[in-house]
This record gives structure tokens, C-alpha cells and sequence, in this order.
């Protein structure tokens, strides 16, 4: 019965947000635990008459680790790309180089049978797009970006110059989008972030998820130099201190979620999509318009937040104010 009812969310992400049409090449990439949204994936792309491929591959060691040269060859030779993993495979050199060669992609990172059932998944993509855009556009350029929270983040960091990226959920050739999450996002320049942000909501990596405990992290000149709280805390400071590079420290995003059917369940691309919620990506910034690979890119994802982009305010005291 599961099988029959996660039918209705693939056919949203091939339909909808993959766009796949008559006659394209579709790459599906995935790992074994993930097999069975790869199948259903697979499925929705047949019934459009599409061609698909299930690519397995072995888990990466860790997020960010690029796949097998053959199934980044595949990528970047299909019309559209979907990668259904666990360990995410998105800010890689791979994807990079799809998208450069006018592939689609969607990333469907910790995805889990249910999403498909019930997750923001379902959410109408096209009502949520102007907004997204909209905000993506605040964002692009921006000389001073000031992100604080009730719950004592505050953040100052700039985009001069930088495009920003309006992940609408729906993409066009050369365009990749993390699935469910809508999210407008920008990278800032390297070296300009400083303060301190106060994670509150969820860092949805490394069996963390949503927090019990809020974690600290000291900003200076665009690189993590400190994190303090509880036990959660100290599983991300240990897991960064394990990659042995200083790049994993780097200031990578700022992303506002603004997709109104996701909620926090502890993993990655439902809770950074929660609508008002404001995520700081850590470390690699390469497929956000940045110039850093590192060995991992995570989001600390935040609620209470007020975002201002120049003069203009995106979101007071947690709610959007853009429309």
C-alpha cells in the first residue's frame, strides 16, 4: 500500500519540479538504502515516456564527497539528473558540471518513504515561486546582510556582487534545486560574515537533527572560530574537526525557507525549507555562487528571526514580509 501511495509524490518531483518531458534522458542516482525512492522516482519518469537510469552507488564517506567519475559522466550527459541519497552528493564538482552542460537536477537529500506521502513535497511550487523569487533578488547584490534572532543570533555579512539563487523547486535546463525545500539563498563573500549565530531549530546532519540543546557558533572574518553548547554542540564541533580542513569552517549561505508545507523533522531538505526560517550553510559554497570546496556543507537552521538585506526587511520577528 506504502508503494501506491508514495506514487503521488514522485509524480510531483518528475512532473513538477523536474519537469521531465517526452523522450528525455533521466539519470537517477542513488544508494542501496535509498533504492526504494529511486524505483518510485523511476516509475513517474516512465509514465511520461522518459527514459530513466537507476545509478547505484556506494554511500560517500561523507556529504559533499563527489560520486564515481561514471555517474558524474552520467549527469552530466542526461537531460535532467535526480539524485535520491542519503550522504548528499549537491555541492560537488559533479553537479557543477551538469548543470554547466544544461542538465536539470533535483537533489532529494535524507529523503524518506513518507516525504513522498506527506512532506512539503506536496506543496503548490508554482503559488510559492514569486515569493521566492522575490526574496532572491533582495538577497542578490546586497552590500549588508544583518540576520538576528530572538534567541541571540546576530549576524552581519555582505553579497556585493554576488547573484543570489532562487531555488524555487522547479528548474530549468542548467539549474539544480534541492527537493522539498523552497528557498531563496545567497553566498556571501568569503571573509565578510562576522558575529555569532545561536542555532535553535534543527542542524539536520550527523545524526543530530532537531536540537534539544541551542548551539553557539563564533563568526570572524567569514570562518567558524568557535562552538559551544551541549552535547549536540560537540557532535558538530568533533565531526569538523575530523574532516582536517579549514574549509569546513568557511561561511557558505544564507538561505530563507519559504515553503509553507514543510515542517522540522530532523532532516535536511524539509527543515531548511520551513517557511520563515533562516539557515547559515557551513562550508563548501561552490554550487551557491562562492569559490570554496570543503568536505562537507552543512546548514544550522534558525526560527525568530529578523533578516534584513540593505534596506529592505525580509522577515520581523519570524514573519516574511515579502510577498
Amino acid at each position: 500500500m506504502k508503494k501506491i501511495l508514495m506514487g503521488k509524490g514522485a509524480k510531483q518531483i518528475v512532473e513538477i519540479c523536474a519537469q521531465v518531458n517526452k523522450g528525455e534522458q533521466v539519470a537517477i542516482v542513488t544508494e542501496p538504502k535509498m533504492l526504494s525512492i529511486a524505483e518510485s522516482i523511476a516509475t513517474a519518469v516512465n509514465t511520461k515516456e522518459a527514459e530513466s537510469t537507476i545509478l547505484i552507488m556506494e554511500p560517500r564517506l561523507s556529504d559533499g564527497a563527489e560520486p564515481p567519475k561514471n555517474i558524474a559522466a552520467a549527469m552530466k550527459e542526461s537531460d535532467v539528473f535526480i539524485s535520491a541519497v542519503y550522504t548528499s552528493i549537491t555541492h560537488t564538482h559533479a553537479v557543477v558540471n551538469a548543470t554547466k552542460n544544461r542538465s536539470r537536477g533535483v537533489m532529494l537529500t535524507q529523503f524518506e518513504e513518507d516525504m513522498l506521502i506527506d512532506s512539503g513535497v506536496h506543496a503548490d511550487f508554482y503559488k510559492a515561486a514569486p515569493i521566492c523569487k522575490n526574496v532572491g533578488k533582495i538577497l542578490e547584490n546586497a552590500e549588508k546582510i544583518h540576520l538576528s534572532t530572538t534567541y541571540g543570533t546576530d549576524l552581519i555579512m555582505s553579497a556585493k556582487g554576488r547573484k543570489s539563487n532562487a531555488m524555487t523547486g522547479i528548474v530549468e535546463k542548467g539549474q539544480f534545486a534541492p527537493v522539498p525545500t523552497i528557498e531563496a539563498n545567497v553566498s556571501p563573500l568569503e571573509g565578510s560574515a562576522n558575529g555569532k549565530i545561536v542555532c535553535n531549530a534543527s542542524i539536520p546532519y550527523i545524526g543530530i537533527g532537531i536540537l534539544k540543546e541551542s548551539v553557539e557558533v563564533q563568526v570572524e572574518n567569514g570562518m567558524i572560530t568557535s562552538i559551544t553548547g551541549g552535547s549536540e554542540a560537540n557532535i558538530l564541533k568533533e565531526d569538523l574537526k575530523s574532516k582536517n580542513d579549514k574549509n569546513v569552517y568557511n561561511i557558505a549561505e544564507i538561505g530563507v525557507g519559504l515553503n509553507p508545507n514543510c515542517k522540522f523533522i530532523g532532516l535536511m531538505l524539509e527543515d531548511e525549507g520551513v517557511f520563515g526560517s533562516v539557515h547559515i550553510g557551513i562550508g563548501s559554497s561552490i554550487t551557491l555562487g562562492g569559490n570554496v570546496k570543503a568536505a562537507c556543507h552543512y546548514d544550522l537552521i534558525m526560527t525568530g528571526v529578523t533578516l534584513k538585506a540593505d534596506d529592505t526587511s525580509i522577515i520581523e520577528n519570524g514573519e516574511v514580509l515579502i510577498s
